[in-house]
């Protein structure tokens, strides 16, 4: 076979972005008691490369929502830098970049009560 033809092969799967993989658990619990904050919406963006067709840059993201278990699991998700937002009724929003670079990784998220709201009128008021 050609040179050409065996480098070309072996580079395609780096060109085409079939790299090596994750298996990503979300885990959102409470900070205050540790206990999971169930239907919490977890967004996670991965931003790889660019598409060898036109060059344009490609953005994955995946949106869902945490079980009763305060879990979330992403069963294939490209390894590399991604980004995660998690948003839950009477938390706090959170939000993180974090590095895959294993076979399976959880991720721990600690959600924190809401700050107490400040007001410059209620300030005037007193």
């Amino acid at each position: 076979m050609n040179k050409f033809w065996i480098a070309l092969l072996c580079l395609a799967p780096l060109a085409f972005g079939d790299g090596d993989r994750t298996k990503l658990t979300v885990q959102v619990n409470a900070a205050e008691n540790d206990k999971p904050v169930s239907r919490a919406s977890v967004i996670v963006r991965f931003r790889h490369g660019r598409n060898p067709v036109n060059m344009k840059k490609i953005t994955t993201s995946w949106e869902t929502k945490t079980g009763e278990n305060g879990q979330v699991t992403i069963p294939i998700i490209p390894q590399g830098e991604i980004t995660i937002q998690v948003i839950a009724s009477g938390r706090q929003t959170f939000g993180g970049v974090y590095e895959l670079d294993q076979d399976e990784q959880t991720i721990n998220i600690k959600l924190n009560p809401p700050q107490p709201q400040y007001s410059e009128d209620a300030k005037k008021k007193q």
